[in-house]
């Protein structure tokens, strides 16, 4: 019988050290599901670069990852809001200098923005919401692009939503960036595919427990919704060697349901 993809990359359990040696930047590391990703893949070998905006919980997941005594892990504060091409290029300066290259880059970090009309939508969140979840994503995947190339396999991973393939009432930015992301890594996927080693990928984690999506729907029970640890299998399968060659996809981690 023949697997799906989806289905495989949902059930994916990796081996201890699937990740051993591999040098993975995720994006808003400090919390939530980057967090979370960031100690499993430590967990599973990786030298992790913990990359988000508050230094506090940066080293609470720093923490989490030496008490395993694995891999120590490097953090990197960087406000993506602010961050200029010359911060990007720097950060790739710095990670080329204490690692020499980079096998994996999940995108991770976002914002919500307003939940909205668009005939009311505040120009100005509108702009910062684009620019982090879109325009970030893609200043840092073009200043880690010679790290990549430097990789035998190196895996992008560019975080999605449901409502960046179905547009919804209300969404506005989020949306909008969200279905950019889809087409970002559509596009880098297919100029990378035949002359390099990247592989380019999305990933939608669906409805998470995390405090994007508590604040997005306040009135939802969170304990009926998947734990951030929950969703990772895909994360995982895209990151490691069990999904060499996968490329130009876009992954759910759960199940949807039926309309």
């Amino acid at each position: 019988m023949t697997v799906d993809l989806q289905t495989l990359a949902r059930a994916y359990r990796p081996e201890t050290d699937t990740l051993k040696d591999r040098v993975i930047l995720i994006t808003g590391a400090g919390a939530g599901i980057g967090a979370e990703l960031a100690v499993t893949s430590a967990a599973c070998g990786a030298k992790v670069v913990l990359l988000g905006k508050t230094i506090s919980r940066l080293e609470a997941t720093y923490d989490r990852i030496v008490a395993m005594e694995r891999e120590r892990p490097s953090i990197y504060p960087m406000d993506l809001q602010g961050a200029t091409p010359e911060n990007y290029a720097e950060l790739a300066e710095v990670l080329k200098n204490e690692y020499g290259r980079l096998d994996g880059l999940v995108h991770n970090a976002g914002i919500l923005g307003d939940r909205s009309p668009i005939e009311h939508y505040d120009p100005g969140v509108w702009q910062k919401t684009l620019h982090v979840n879109l325009t970030a994503p893609f200043l840092l995947t073009q200043a880690c692009m010679p790290l990549l190339k430097l990789s035998d396999d190196a895996s992008v991973i560019f975080v999605s939503s449901g409502v960046g393939r179905k547009g919804r009432a209300y969404w506005g930015a989020y949306a909008c960036s969200k279905f950019g992301i889809e087409g970002l890594a559509q596009v880098f996927a297919d100029e990378t595919e035949t002359n390099t080693a990247i592989r380019s990928n999305c990933v939608n984690p669906g409805a998470t427990r995390t405090a994007m999506r508590k604040v997005a729907y306040p009135g939802e029970d969170a304990n009926l919704l998947k734990t951030p640890q929950e969703v990772l299998a895909p994360y995982l399968f895209l990151l490691g060697p069990d999904s060499k060659g996968v490329t130009g996809q876009s992954l759910d981690c759960q199940v949807k349901k039926p309309a």
